[in-house]
C-alpha cells in the first residue's frame, strides 16, 4: 500500500468512526421534527463548508458549478435525496417497528453491493479479493449488531436504508472528479437542506421547525460540524484516493464504533460478540485495502483534477449518518 492509498484508507476509516460515534447525538433528536432537523443540520453544514471550497489560484466554485450539465445536477439531487435525506428517513422509519440492529445489519451489506456495482458500471469485473473482504466486513457488522425484532415494514425500510447507503457511494462516483470533496460536500448539503425543507412543509406544514432544546442544539451542531463537514470531506477525500469499492469497506467500522462508544453513555455493552465482529471487520478491511500484502487489490483512484482543468472535470452517507 503506497502513501496515497494509506492516506485514503485512514480518511475513510476516520469518517466512518465519526458516523458510528454520532449515534449518541442521534438519540437526543428523537423528539425533534425529522425533516426540520435535517434541514438545519445540512444547511448549517453547507454554510460551514463555504470558506473551505475556494483556494487562491483555483477556479471559483461558482464557475465550476456552472459547467455542470443538467444530468450532473440531477445526479447531485438524487445523491442528496437517496444517500442523505432518504437514508436517514429510512433508518428512522425502520426503527419504529424494528430494533436498531435490523437496519444496521442491512446497511452492513453495503460493501458487497458496492464492490459489485461500481466495477460493473465501469465495465470491468469485480475484484475477488475486494468481494471476499466485503463479505467479511458484512459478517462482522452482523456479528457486532446481532439480529433484532422486526416486521415487514421494518424489513422494507431497512432495505431502503441499504439502498441509501449504496447510493451515497455509487451515485457520487461520476461527480467526484469535477467538484472535489469539499465542493461536492457543500453542494449536496445545500441541496439536501432544500429537499428536507420541502419534505417538512409537505409532511408537517409550518411546524417542521421549532427552537431546539439545549441538548438538541448541541446534537445538531455536532452532526453538522463534525459528522457532516469533517466526516463528508474525509469520506470523499478517501474515496477519491482509493475508490468507492475499497472506501465502502470501512463502513463496517460504523457499528464497531457505535458498539465501542455505547457503554460510555450507558446505552449498550461491548462483549464477546462485539469483539469477534470487530475482528472480522478489521480482517475484511485489511484484506480489501491491501494492508496484508500485495494480494489486496488496488482499486482505480479518482485523482484530484489539476487547477487549470478543474473547471472542465467532474467530483464524491456517509455517512452515512444515521438518525
Amino acid at each position: 500500500m503506497n502513501a496515497t492509498s494509506l492516506r485514503g484508507a485512514l480518511l475513510a476509516a476516520f469518517a466512518c468512526v465519526l458516523v458510528g460515534a454520532s449515534f449518541t447525538a442521534n438519540s437526543v433528536l428523537g423528539d425533534y421534527p425529522y425533516a426540520g432537523g435535517q434541514a438545519l443540520r445540512y444547511g448549517l453544514a453547507a454554510l460551514l463548508l463555504l470558506p473551505l471550497i475556494h483556494r487562491p489560484g483555483e477556479p471559483r466554485p461558482a464557475a465550476t458549478l456552472r459547467l455542470l450539465t443538467g444530468r450532473q445536477w440531477g445526479r447531485l439531487a438524487l445523491l442528496s435525496a437517496v444517500g442523505m435525506v432518504g437514508f436517514n428517513l429510512a433508518v428512522l422509519a425502520a426503527e419504529r417497528s424494528a430494533e436498531p440492529a435490523v437496519p444496521g445489519v442491512f446497511v452492513g451489506c453495503a460493501p458487497i453491493l458496492v464492490a459489485v456495482l461500481v466495477p460493473l458500471l465501469e465495465g470491468r469485473r469485480p475484484a475477488r479479493p475486494v468481494l471476499y473482504a466485503a463479505a467479511l466486513v458484512a459478517a462482522g457488522a452482523f456479528t457486532v449488531q446481532g439480529w433484532g425484532r422486526t416486521d415487514l415494514s421494518g424489513l422494507l425500510c431497512s432495505v431502503g436504508a441499504l439502498a441509501g447507503e449504496v447510493g451515497f457511494a455509487v451515485i457520487a462516483v461520476p461527480v467526484l472528479r469535477p467538484l472535489g470533496p469539499k465542493l461536492l460536500s457543500a453542494t449536496v448539503c445545500a441541496i439536501a437542506a432544500a429537499e428536507s425543507a420541502v419534505l417538512g412543509l409537505v409532511l408537517d406544514g409550518g411546524g417542521f421547525l421549532r427552537v431546539p432544546t439545549g441538548a438538541e442544539a448541541l446534537a445538531l451542531i455536532w452532526q453538522a460540524a463534525v459528522v457532516t463537514v469533517i466526516g463528508f470531506v474525509c469520506w470523499y477525500m478517501g474515496m477519491q484516493r482509493i475508490g468507492a469499492e475499497r472506501a465502502t469497506l470501512f463502513s463496517g467500522l460504523i457499528p464497531v464504533s457505535a458498539a465501542l462508544t455505547a457503554p460510555l453513555v450507558g446505552t449498550g455493552s461491548y462483549g464477546l460478540a462485539q469483539a469477534a465482529g470487530s475482528c472480522l471487520v478489521g480482517l475484511g478491511v485489511a484484506i480489501g485495502s491491501g494492508v496484508l500484502g500485495r494480494r489486496g487489490v488496488t482499486a482505480p483512484q479518482v485523482e484530484a483534477p489539476a487547477p487549470k482543468a478543474d473547471t472542465g472535470s467532474r467530483a464524491v452517507r456517509r455517512s452515512a449518518n444515521v438518525l
